[in-house]
């Protein structure tokens, strides 16, 4: 028979059984209630005293950041080389579900949903504005490089992608196993909670495990809400650049934009993730390609595939550099870029972690950490090659905006760009529709993944519910930018990035929890002859 391993994972807590069911909704009992008045709570306080509520949380994130920076750089680096590590362990061959899991999305739409969801709109607002800002020294430069030179060209690139490549999907990868493995192999509910069953036991159920899923569902509602009403500054800004005459960009079409985003966000959620979210995903991945094929070969395509190399290149030899927080000399430019990156991803990672589980039963760690990893790393290689090295060559040409006024607005920095090449008025608008497609995507998931946390960890709550949190995310970044204006979003974005501090140390404690729960499920397998 073997050695028998005891399965330490048995709970008798019944999914919904701290749920209240009022008004056609199916609530847990603390999570939600608690998170509705923190959130009214926060609104109301920052609509009153706008100035004071940016003011105090711009102090909690700029002393996280400078306080703890060493703490998000090597946690950054501790999560890359954990998932780099389980590519080739022995419990990379488990599969998520069991070993007859089958997938429910094919590859395609899979990647699609992740990747969508991860960072497809930060991808088309920053991949030419961030390195031309490194370039020109907008706001620093990279380890002191010397701006608007060859190194400086090679280095911006290179800096990009370390911010949009391994380390933000390794945060996202932890998360994302974590609650895929513990819900699909272990029965514990969709929930943040569910991930710390091996280190607090059934106390997870109890106050530490709804402190958990209020905290979780707090970041994930802030970093939404903030990113829609940003969103819709840059699309108004893009409108108002392709259509000068007929559209100013200002207040009233920013409000236009959340409403129509959310409209189109509950219309999505209602028809469920392979009506909606699977859609829309896999429409903005073919989209998103045909622009980048454009641009690659009706662009300067000899030197785009130049800056492929050279990006790759850079991001490989300064990685370590760049991860080192010890004695640097580019302190303004490093706060505040690498480390509120490295906040912002973490705050991000409840909601993007717990989508990508929801969508990825059925595959192996293995594939699961490949795909969340590696995949999404390499083609944004290809991404910001295309997009920066398209900008940074118009700069060094002396062609168009970029290179006259150098970064004035980042929002309009994809929109100067595409203005040098042919049908600019189309690939603008295209790039528009794209902006606007990927907030949608960004929206319905995170409605899902709050909807789900809010409900104790079902996945199949009330529609209603789930409506309710779309029009919640569009109502808070619609009242606040109309009311408030920057300054309620700058205070919600800081809020947002605040989070990242202590949970960090919760994603910490859940790759602890992580590899032993793997270890434990292999256990078990090799015990019953199935690994």
């Amino acid at each position: 028979m073997g050695n028998v391993v005891k399965d330490e994972y048995h709970t008798d807590y019944v999914v919904g059984q701290d749920n209240v069911a009022k008004f056609g909704f199916d609530m847990h009992n603390i999570v939600f209630p608690f998170t509705a008045i923190l959130i009214l709570a926060f609104v109301i306080g920052t609509l009153i005293f706008p100035e004071g509520a940016g003011n105090l949380l711009a102090g909690a994130k700029n002393g996280a950041i400078a306080l703890f920076d060493w703490g998000f750089l090597l946690s950054a680096n501790l999560f890359v080389i954990f998932c780099l590590a389980l590519i080739f362990m022995p419990v990379g061959k488990i599969r998520i579900g069991g070993v007859d899991a089958k997938p429910e999305f094919s590859l395609l739409s899979w990647f699609a949903m992740l990747f969508a969801a991860g960072m497809g709109i930060g991808l088309m607002f920053w991949a030419v504005a961030e390195p031309a800002a490194y370039y020109t020294d907008w706001f620093g430069t990279p380890l002191g490089v010397e701006p608007n030179t060859p190194e400086g060209a090679n280095l911006a690139m290179g800096a990009t992608m370390y911010h949009w490549g391994l380390h933000p999907w390794a945060i996202y990868a932890v998360v994302g196993l974590s609650l895929a493995f513990f819900t699909y192999n272990k029965g514990l509910p969709l929930t943040i909670r569910s991930a710390f069953f091996p280190i607090l036991g059934d106390r997870v159920w109890g106050w530490p495990g709804n402190i958990i899923d209020i905290v979780a569902v707090l970041a994930t509602i802030f970093g939404l809400a903030t990113s829609l009403g940003f969103g819709a500054q840059q699309a108004a800004s893009g409108l108002s650049f392709l259509f000068p005459e007929t559209i100013e960009g200002g207040l009233n079409v920013q409000i236009a934009v959340i409403v129509g985003v959310t409209a189109i966000a509950t219309i999505s959620v209602l028809r469920g993730i392979h009506g909606g979210v699977k859609l829309l995903s896999n429409l903005n991945i073919f989209i998103a390609a045909l622009l980048l094929l454009f641009v690659l070969f009706v662009g300067s395509t000899l030197s785009i595939f130049q800056w492929i190399w050279q990006t790759t290149a850079s991001y490989a030899t300064n990685m370590f550099s760049l991860s080192n927080p010890f004695g640097r000399e580019d302190s303004t430019w490093f706060h505040g870029w690498t480390v509120f990156y490295w906040a912002w991803w973490i705050s991000w990672s409840p909601f993007v972690g717990m989508f990508i589980a929801r969508v990825s039963k059925g595959r192996t760690v293995r594939q699961f950490v490949t795909a969340v990893l590696i995949v999404p790393t390499v083609i944004t290689v290809v991404w910001m090659s295309v997009f920066g090295g398209s900008g940074i060559d118009q700069i060094q040409n002396g062609i168009g905006a970029l290179a006259a006024e150098g970064i004035t607005d980042e929002s309009l920095a994809m929109f100067q760009m595409l203005e040098n090449l042919p049908l600019a008025a189309i690939t603008s608008f295209i790039g528009i529709v794209l902006v606007l497609v990927f907030f949608v995507t960004s929206s319905d998931s995170g409605s899902l993944v709050i909807d789900s946390i809010t409900s104790g960890g079902k996945i199949d709550a009330p529609k209603g519910q789930r409506v309710f949190w779309a029009v919640t995310e569009g109502a808070i970044a619609g009242v606040l930018l109309y009311i408030g204006g920057d300054q309620a979003l700058s205070a919600l974005q800081a809020g947002a990035v605040s989070v990242g501090l202590p949970f960090t140390f919760v994603l910490l404690a859940m790759c602890y929890s992580l590899f032993k729960g793997l270890n434990h499920e292999r256990g078990l397998l090799i015990a019953e002859g199935k690994m």
